[in-house]
C-alpha cells in the first residue's frame, strides 16, 4: 500500500493481532495511516468477531492521525505506525527518530492548533511516551467497546 510494509498475524486462541505500516512523510500518509487504522478495524469485527463501536472507530482514527501527524512535522525520518489487538482495546503506536518528548501544553482555548497531544490524551484509556535509542515511542490505547459505565475514554475511576 503506497510506500507501507504491513504485517497481521491472526488471532487463535489469544494470539496477537497486529497491523504495522512504515511512512516516510508523504503527502497522503496521514489518510493512508487512517484507512490503515480503519480497515484494520472493520477486520477485528468481520474476521475476528469484535465488539468495535462507531466511537472506537472514530477514536482510533484520530488518534492515529494526531500521534503520526505529530511524527511527520517534527522527527526527522521515516516513522512506524503500529495497531495492535490488546485486552479489548487497540493500541496505537508511533515510532519516530525525534528523542525530544512532547510536551502537553496547558489548556488555552484561544490558541490556534497545538491541541493534538491534549486530544489524544483526553480520548485515549492510557498514553505513554518512552525515549528509545534511536528516538521515541508514543503509544496510546483506544477501548473496542464504549465503557458501559459512560466514561468517554474507558477509563476506570
Amino acid at each position: 500500500m503506497d510506500g507501507a510494509a504491513h504485517n497481521d498475524d491472526q488471532l487463535r486462541g489469544g494470539e496477537l493481532v497486529k497491523e504495522s505500516a512504515a511512512y516516510e512523510g508523504q503527502p497522503g500518509d496521514i489518510a493512508r495511516a487512517r484507512d490503515l487504522a480503519h480497515a484494520f478495524l472493520e477486520r477485528l469485527q468481520s474476521v475476528h468477531g469484535l465488539p468495535v463501536s462507531e466511537r472506537a472507530m472514530d477514536m482510533v482514527q484520530l488518534v492515529v492521525s494526531e500521534l503520526l501527524t505529530n511524527a511527520c512535522k517534527y522527527a526527522h525520518g521515516p516513522c512506524l505506525l503500529d495497531l495492535q489487538l490488546r485486552e479489548g482495546r487497540v493500541e496505537v503506536t508511533v515510532w519516530d527518530s525525534e528523542p525530544m518528548l512532547p510536551v502537553p501544553k496547558a489548556p488555552d482555548p484561544g490558541r490556534v492548533g497545538q491541541h493534538g497531544l491534549e486530544i489524544v490524551m483526553a480520548v485515549s484509556q492510557s498514553f505513554e511516551v518512552h525515549r528509545e535509542p534511536v528516538g521515541k515511542r508514543t503509544m496510546a490505547a483506544i477501548m473496542l467497546a464504549d465503557d458501559p459505565g459512560g466514561n468517554a475514554s474507558g477509563r476506570h475511576p
